[in-house]
C-alpha cells in the first residue's frame, strides 16, 4: 500500500444513483503506517426519506433536519478522501457512482482517475464458489459427491433449500 484507502459506506433515501441523495457517510481512511482516522456524517438530504429506506436504515427525516446538507460537507469530505483510494462493500455499483455524483452536484472537482476502487463484494464472489457444491457444504456440511448428476443435484438443492428454511425462519417456507 503506497497512498491511504478509504473504506466507506452510504445510507442513501433509496438506490437509484442519479436522483437519490445521501443520509449518513462514514469513512474509515487507513494509513500506509497503519494509522487510521475515521468520520461518519449524517446528512440532510434536502428531500424526504422514504418510508422504505429508513425501515432499512433507521435515520429520519427528524433525526437529520438539523444536520448540514451533502454540499456543505463535500469539501471536507473531499479533503478526506483525495489522495487515497476508495474501498467499500458493492461500492462500484452502488456506493462510488452515488458519491460521484453528489460531488457533482456540490461542485466539487472528484476526480476518480488516479484512485483505485476495491470492491470487497466482487473480491468474495470472485474468491468463493457460488456452485451447488459449495452451498451444500456451507447449508449442510456435506460434500457433494455425485455433482453434475441430475439425480444427485436435484437431491441436494432439496436438502439446501430446507437448511436455508431452518437458517433463516423469517423466509416463511415449510417444505419438510
Amino acid at each position: 500500500m503506497t497512498k491511504p484507502i478509504c473504506f466507506f459506506d452510504l445510507e442513501t433515501t433509496g438506490t437509484n444513483v442519479a436522483k437519490d441523495r445521501i443520509v449518513e457517510i462514514s469513512i474509515l481512511k487507513v494509513h500506509p503506517n497503519g494509522n487510521r482516522e475515521s468520520r461518519t456524517y449524517l446528512v440532510n438530504p434536502e428531500m424526504p426519506i422514504p418510508a422504505e429506506s429508513q425501515a432499512i436504515h433507521g435515520i429520519t427525516d427528524e433525526k437529520v433536519a438539523g444536520e448540514p446538507t451533502f454540499k456543505q460537507l463535500s469539501k471536507e469530505i473531499y479533503k478526506m478522501i483525495r489522495d487515497s483510494d476508495l474501498a467499500g462493500f458493492n461500492s462500484d455499483r452502488f456506493d462510488i457512482p452515488l458519491l460521484v455524483e453528489e460531488m457533482l452536484r456540490a461542485e466539487v472537482d472528484f476526480d476518480m482517475k488516479s484512485m483505485v476502487s476495491v470492491d470487497v463484494q466482487t473480491i468474495f464472489h470472485k474468491m468463493e464458489k457460488r456452485t451447488l457444491e459449495a452451498a451444500y457444504k456451507f447449508y449442510c456440511d456435506k460434500d457433494l459427491s455425485d455433482a453434475h448428476s441430475a439425480e444427485a443435484d436435484t437431491l441436494a438443492t432439496y436438502e439446501v433449500l430446507l437448511a436455508q428454511l431452518d437458517r433463516y425462519p423469517e423466509l416463511g417456507g415449510n417444505v419438510k
